[in-house]
């Protein structure tokens, strides 16, 4: 992600978001881990693009940023409030720490981890 200022540019790469977004999945209580494929993109190169990453894929436009999780959630944890935690955090973490408006946070539930 490139962001022009008066001073110069800013650009903010891959990882950064990726880590950003999973530091935030991961510290929500009831969250054992995220699923899915690996797939790399590069945001830095375009400003409409989209970042994969195992259980995480943004896509950011010129509006705002679409974020799509795949999570695994601990046996004994209310399903909608953990996703409604995580979508709280992960909404105040990239808001804050990146400055971008985020759309839509989707969450996606694919496992439960039995104790």
């Amino acid at each position: 992600m490139e962001q022009g200022s008066h001073k110069g540019l800013v650009n903010i790469s891959d990882r950064v978001i990726s880590a950003i977004i999973g530091y935030a999945v991961m510290d929500t209580p009831g969250i054992a881990g995220m699923s899915g494929s690996t797939v790399t993109g590069n945001l830095a190169k375009r400003l409409g693009g989209k970042i994969s990453k195992k259980g995480l894929s943004v896509e950011v436009t010129e509006e705002d940023v679409a974020i799509h999780l795949q999570v695994i959630v601990n046996y004994g944890y209310a399903i909608q409030e953990v996703c409604k935690s995580v979508q709280q955090n992960v909404r105040s973490a990239v808001e804050n720490m990146l400055g971008l408006t985020l759309g839509v946070v989707n969450i996606r539930v694919e496992k439960l981890v039995l104790p």
